[in-house]
């Protein structure tokens, strides 16, 4: 569904944020975009929508440039920033005046998303707090029913309660024709939600795999000691060890998300060595 190839991006002429970027994403899918504050998350998921404008090569959404903002392609296509800005309306209201624009959105299935939620149906926008709004766009988001669906830190905002739901609801809303894209640097709110994982990190895609292919490559566990393991990444805890490890024994373990990013982050080049040992250049 997106394909870049050879992307370059900078916000100052000599100073590039990507260079020669690679990445494809397909549907069917719930991508984690995982980075440190900085590290271009935001810049990375704009060019793909085509609110930002590569230096060199090309961000392609089924084939047509993003870059070009076509008709058909905005109609097929939702974005939800990280900072957003409601009008003083009604939901009702924004429904009429903005839903013309997707012609999928289905207002049955946004009320049924608010309802969840726990947002008022009939609540002016502008004067909810900002998870509330939040969540009203997340509903709206989802409704809209387009192909892609990208999120730049959505569960900013939100309580316990709402992320939990926020995880429940994004999870029913997958089909097969749909590529979900979630960016976050709270590496835990996308627990038990994403199926595949992009980390960038040094201006690079050093990442982009599902995780069960993470967890065919990886163990995740906790040792009293690491002696005598042959051990890639540990950290401290209160039961003694949280390591990863080669999964030599094909044995299955949960992967433990954040141990995994701090590892990531932590230029660990054995275990990325060990992650793209049959890499299929950066495409999933």
């Amino acid at each position: 569904m997106i394909h870049i190839d050879n992307l370059s991006f900078g916000y100052r002429r000599g100073t590039l944020l990507f260079q020669n970027l690679h990445l494809s994403l397909s549907r069917g899918h719930i991508y984690g975009l995982l980075g440190k504050n900085g590290a271009g998350k935001s810049t990375l998921l704009k060019n793909m929508t085509g609110l930002a404008f590569p230096t060199a090569g090309t961000c392609t959404i089924d084939g047509a440039d993003a870059s070009k903002r076509s008709p058909e392609v905005l109609s097929n296509l939702f974005f939800l920033p990280e900072e957003i800005f409601v009008p003083s309306t009604t939901t009702a209201k924004f429904v009429s005046n903005t839903a013309i624009f997707y012609p999928k959105f289905n207002e049955e299935e946004f009320y049924q998303y608010l309802t969840e939620f726990e947002v008022p149906r009939e609540a002016v926008m502008d004067k909810l707090s900002f998870g509330q709004q939040k969540k009203v766009m997340i509903a709206f988001g989802l409704a809209t029913n387009t192909d892609l669906l990208v999120m730049d830190e959505p569960t900013n905002g939100l309580d316990i309660p709402s992320k939990v739901q926020f995880r429940k609801i994004i999870a029913s809303a997958l089909n097969e024709d749909r590529c979900v894209i979630i960016s976050t640097h709270q590496v835990r709110d996308l627990d038990s939600l994403i199926d595949s994982l992009v980390v960038v990190h040094n201006r690079e895609i050093v990442v982009n795999q599902e995780m069960d292919s993470i967890a065919e490559k990886l163990v995740f566990a906790t040792l009293p000691t690491t002696d005598g393991y042959d051990v890639l990444y540990a950290e401290d805890s209160f039961q003694g060890q949280n390591v990863i490890m080669p999964n030599h024994e094909g044995v299955f373990s949960r992967v433990d998300m954040e141990l995994f990013f701090n590892a990531i982050i932590s230029d660990n080049q054995p275990l990325l060595q060990l992650l793209q040992k049959d890499k299929y250049e950066n495409a999933i």
